[in-house]
């Protein structure tokens, strides 16, 4: 299963507190190629139906099923620049 770096729950859990929308608001990545490749990234309001639900240190990611799959082995790092600009990378887990 996907897993969470300590700096990609804090910024998942601000970028979530600061939509406007429900206690149920996470980080969605949705697969946009069919290699499951290339990745898309929002704010969601809530979990699709078929969507895997990651939590980690209360910041919640839903991941629609191909991207479920891609990242299963993976690890979710953010980091954030010196103007507020937020940047996802993926890696391997150990």
């Amino acid at each position: 299963m996907l897993t969470l770096t300590e700096n990609a729950s804090t910024i998942v859990k601000t970028l979530a507190a600061q939509a406007p929308g429900s206690d149920d608001t996470g980080l969605r990545i949705s697969s946009t190629n069919e290699e499951h490749t290339a990745f898309s990234v929002g704010v969601a309001d809530a979990p699709e139906p078929m969507d895997l639900v990651v939590e980690s240190e209360g910041a919640r990611v839903f991941l629609e099923p191909g991207a479920a799959v891609a990242l299963d082995d993976k690890v979710l790092d953010a980091t954030l620049d010196d103007r507020g600009s937020v940047s996802f990378a993926i890696g391997l887990a150990e």
